[in-house]
């Protein structure tokens, strides 16, 4: 009887541990048999059921009765996916309490089988993620609106333009962007304080909604202005639509708690996809417009047409490109390269290879001169698979060490690049796992799910996959979650002066809450200092790049026996 009652003790230990352990954390566990629907729960049930005891879910049938039922076809699809493959049940789901709340869950769990495969029992826990679930929801809603009027932030607005640019040139259908500009900003600002500026702000919003059709799309540039995508557009309609909104603003003041206040306003347009080439090039492009109605004598409406300036402008872009596309042809496009290195021990990770162009004198040019006017004259793609080509015959030579490459927006869309990395990749698994392509979160944003199917074809083959200028475009948890990449490197914008600037290390530690939530390895670039260098590595950034460890360089830095550690970034990724 002695190692019965051993058995016994120990059993009670481990549900006595189990109950402390759920009583802390506030976690329900529970036990399924799936043939009779019977679930036996551990823990405090009305935490997340507001019920006092488990009857009213004592059964399958009833606990399925108070998940939403939007979210209950997400947990069915998740359980039977890991008893077909055996991967983790996880997922996340509403439960409608008994006093009406909604309650987010996280849950975890296992299912046994029988001899014949079949599910026969289910395990697992609950945990309330509410605040969690709310606190994402606000992030998002702060990412893609506009706090005191509504309407799409700046990111947002971009995005529905670059849609819009897409679509334009797809149906060969006109389209318009206005820049909307309050000229009285600053005046009303000192004179009556910031709670009438937003006053203001949003009575123009308000004035443009009425205005505008519902399928135009409205969004916040800055403090003192939004933008206007409106689709569907002949240019000889856009004046009259500029008519339209300035006789809206000067209609009637803005009654605000200090009195009315005249909204007077500048409007500048462009139309696409003619002028505007991109959602960069039409934002400047009406922005500019906006400034030459506004200090025009007599005019509130102005539209962007090309100077003679500008078409010089456009000439030397030319120009420069041919001289690129000379430099591919002739061997003088090479690679620099720039270190990564890990945040603590600084030991090289791997390299980033950038383009340099070799100028006939010698000189040499860096990317930034040049790649902006290959990619908006389309001739991104052949220097896309140039960099491809020689990454890989590079690594092929070079077997310790690893790169990391950039490519271009169109390059997600472009299946035959796609098909040379299969091709080149195809059995040389080495390779493949010491290669990185880095995306930016820019192009990201465009078609999320094409991207995100570039991102999974491209890990297929053991690549990794980091994603560029994060924070920038203000990637969502939705976004984050759907492109499944390895890394992601934080933009330089909040990283340059870290150590001096609380903003952007209160921005540095979202970003980085972020990643880690979704177990990315983190890479901060233009890292100048030591100071900054130790503000992120204490902050918990995984990798550093920058002058401060090294700049670009055409001369392999590279030498025998000193393999990156690649694993950093190999070793974490979304499931």
């Amino acid at each position: 009887m002695a190692p019965i009652r051993r058995k016994i003790r120990k059993v009670e230990l481990e549900l006595s541990i189990l109950r402390g352990a759920l009583a802390g954390s506030g976690d329900l566990a529970y036990a399924w048999d799936l043939e009779s629907d019977s679930i036996d729960w551990l823990g405090r049930v009305d935490e997340i059921f507001g019920i006092s005891a488990a009857n009213s879910i004592a059964y399958g049938r009833e606990f399925h009765r108070r998940i939403n039922p939007d979210d209950l076809l997400i947990r069915r699809r998740a359980l039977a996916g890991h008893i077909a493959t055996g991967a983790p049940f996880e997922c996340e789901y509403r439960i409608r309490a008994e006093n009406g709340d909604i309650v987010w869950v996280h849950e975890r769990g296992a299912a046994r089988l029988s001899t014949a495969g079949e599910p026969e029992h289910l395990s697992g826990t609950l945990r309330v993620v509410t605040g969690r679930k709310a606190d994402e929801a606000r992030l998002e809603y702060q990412a893609n609106y506009d706090e005191t009027t509504g309407h799409f932030s700046q990111a947002r607005l971009r995005e529905a333009l670059d849609q819009a640019l897409v679509y334009s040139r797809r149906y060969g259908v006109e389209g318009a962007f206005l820049s909307i500009g309050i000229d009285s900003h600053s005046i009303i600002l000192e004179a009556y304080g910031g709670a009438t500026v937003d006053a203001v702000i949003l009575a123009l919003g308000q004035r443009i909604e009425r205005v505008v059709r519902e399928s135009d799309v409205i969004g916040r540039m800055a403090s003192d202005s939004f933008g206007v995508v409106i689709s569907n557009c002949p240019p000889d309609q856009l004046t009259t639509v500029a008519d339209k909104l300035l006789a809206a603003c000067d209609e009637s003041p803005v009654q605000t708690a200090s009195g009315p206040v005249h909204l007077k306003i500048s409007i500048g347009g462009v139309v696409f996809p003619e002028l505007g080439q991109s959602a960069h090039d039409a934002i400047a492009q009406a922005d500019l417009a906006r400034r030459e109605a506004k200090v025009s004598p007599g005019a509130s409406y102005a539209s962007y047409h090309y100077s003679e300036k500008q078409q010089q402008t456009s000439r030397h872009k030319v120009e420069v490109a041919e001289q690129v596309m000379r430099a591919l042809k002739t061997g003088n496009l090479v690679f620099a390269y720039q270190p990564i290195v890990t945040a603590r021990g600084h030991q090289v990770n791997h390299y980033e290879c950038l383009l340099r162009k070799i100028e006939s004198n010698g000189s040499v040019t860096a990317a930034a001169a040049f790649m902006p006017i290959v990619e908006r004259l389309g001739l991104i793609r052949e220097i896309d698979r140039f960099v491809l080509e020689t990454a890989v015959g590079q690594l092929r030579e070079h077997t310790d060490v690893s790169f990391a490459i950039n490519v271009s927006a169109l390059t997600a869309s472009d299946r035959s690049w796609l098909r040379l990395l299969f091709a080149l990749l195809r059995n040389e698994g080495d390779v493949a796992e010491r290669l990185v392509i880095e995306i930016t979160e820019t192009m990201a944003m465009q078609d999320i799910e094409e991207t995100a199917n570039f991102v999974a074809q491209v890990r297929d083959l053991g690549c990794g996959v980091a994603l560029d200028d994060f924070g920038a475009g203000h990637t969502s948890f939705r976004h984050l979650k759907a492109l499944a990449v390895n890394t992601v490197k934080i933009d330089g914008a909040f990283v340059q002066g870290v150590s001096e600037n609380l903003d952007n290390q209160l921005f540095v530690r979202t970003l980085l809450g972020l990643a880690k939530g979704f177990n990315l390895a983190t890479i901060a670039e233009c890292v100048e200092t030591e100071a900054d260098a130790s503000t992120l590595t204490e902050q918990g950034v995984d990798l550093l790049q920058g002058y401060f460890f090294g700049k670009p360089s055409i001369e392999p830095p590279w030498s025998a026996g000193k393999k990156p550690a690649l694993a950093l970034i190999k070793n974490t990724a979304i499931g």
